[in-house]
């Protein structure tokens, strides 16, 4: 089968690779029928050394069920699915508390041996606690905003609960990638007053305006800061999303903060330590966040897209096939697409 592996920063390759199959009884093999390239997909597109057997890549797909292994109760061939970023069993401690992401029996796509979902199939461990079942055929019209639940739309969802937006909330949402977008509609739908979106790409701003958000702030640094300050009477926001996890985004969220107020964190960190962790212990600002529980979300937020009343699958700008990932890595690199959506 062909599948998306990186060798290099920059050096993004499609290559026969051996075919998914089942190897345990617990594992589904998936077809994938859409994938995309993630925000976080581009850190080591930047940075990665060079490798002489590549790293497969992608964490985030739709795809039919093909075949189950003898322990699989709950899948069957022929299910449209949805898998989320990471494999997770469904039954252990963590996973009953809502922290799929430390799954003791979990893992990660394109790490230790498992598949990377830009490919033409996947091979799914744990699958009965991992993938979601989808009540719609496999080219519904939704899949793009389906396909959000894997990853972004759920991400941006944990920004705003960890931010603990709440009813008549004024929120500000740092970064103005995929993830940024579906903050804003997570802070809509949980009821923020006032969103103000931290952005200077104007295509992506003006979708934010039509996702809920009230305001444009375009400036960086401390003209951001100041900014912010000005449109919310010298306080702050009461919850700030921080989704693009470098060293200055983290610092803006936290000075934009109101005292008492918090920050949810999801942009993958790109800093070992807290900026402005003194200034922000003085004004009893709270820091939460991580990487997002999506699994968790999924049936929270599933029938929002199946009823219309969200559509964060309008964050793919761009859609292409195998043959065009490369292409794909270096548009969104450039920041020429917001998202790519993958047709394998």
């Amino acid at each position: 089968m062909r599948a998306t592996l990186m060798f290099g920063a920059g050096d993004v390759r499609v290559e026969e690779v051996p075919d998914a199959s089942i190897a345990e009884p617990t594992d589904a093999l998936v077809r994938v029928t859409r994938a995309c390239i993630c925000g976080s997909d581009l850190w080591p597109y930047k940075s990665l050394p060079s490798l002489d057997d590549g790293q497969p890549m992608g964490h985030e797909f739709i795809g039919v069920v093909e075949d189950v292994g003898a322990d699989v109760a709950h899948l069957k061939r022929g299910d449209v699915v949805v898998a989320p970023f990471v494999v997770s069993d469904g039954t252990c401690d963590f996973c009953a508390e809502g922290l799929h992401t430390s799954c003791v029996n979990g893992g990660v796509w394109g790490v230790g041996g498992l598949d990377g979902a830009q490919g033409e199939a996947v091979r799914v461990p744990q699958a009965d606690g991992t993938l979601v079942p989808l009540p719609v055929e496999v080219d519904d019209a939704l899949m793009p905003s389906l396909l959000t639940l894997s990853d972004v739309f759920a991400t941006g969802h944990h920004a705003a609960v960890s931010a603990r937006v709440k009813e008549g909330d004024t929120v500000a949402v740092v970064g103005d990638g995929a993830v940024g977008l579906c903050g804003v509609i997570a802070a809509r739908r949980l009821g923020a007053e006032r969103i103000l979106i931290l952005g200077r790409h104007e295509e992506r701003t003006s979708l934010a305006r039509e996702f809920g958000a009230t305001d444009v702030v375009s400036e960086r640094g401390k003209e951001a800061t100041a900014r912010v300050r000005e449109l919310t009477g010298g306080t702050g926001a009461h919850a700030v999303l921080e989704c693009v996890g470098t060293e200055d985004a983290l610092f803006t969220a936290l000075k934009i903060a109101r005292s008492g107020g918090a920050v949810g964190r999801v942009g993958v960190p790109q800093v070992e330590s807290l900026p402005g962790a003194q200034e922000t212990f003085m004004r009893n600002v709270t820091v939460s966040g991580g990487v997002a529980p999506a699994r968790a979300y999924i049936p929270e937020l599933l029938p929002e897209i199946l009823e219309g009343r969200v559509e964060p699958g309008r964050v793919f700008d761009s859609e292409i096939d195998l043959d065009g990932v490369p292409d794909g890595y270096r548009a969104m690199n450039e920041r020429e697409a917001i998202k790519v959506l993958i047709r394998p």
